[in-house]
């Protein structure tokens, strides 16, 4: 399944309606938010992706999507003393 804005879909309509008929599963979006999704119409029966239930769900306000990329993996860092936990807690009193 793919993601598309309004304003790509219109200018590249029959390339999404291709991969449509293809079997895919595109979700539409305007300004970030899921408004549509487009499936292949024999697909009705069939079981939804988990991505279209996502979009469905963001697009009923029950959920929020995440808007930006992916954070990357972030590098472990070794600290040596006493934990931050405990600093945290002496600054407290």
């Amino acid at each position: 399944m793919s993601t598309v804005g309004i304003k790509e879909l219109k200018n590249r309509l029959t390339q999404y309606i291709r991969r449509t008929k293809q079997g895919e599963e595109i979700v539409v979006t305007e300004r970030g938010k899921p408004v549509a999704v487009l499936t292949p119409i024999g697909a009705a029966s069939r079981v939804e992706t988990l991505e279209a239930k996502l979009a469905r769900l963001a697009a009923r306000g029950v959920v929020t999507l995440p808007m930006g990329k992916p954070a990357k993996r972030v590098r472990r860092i070794e600290v040596s003393g006493r934990p931050v936990s405990e600093t945290v807690v002496q600054d407290r009193r």
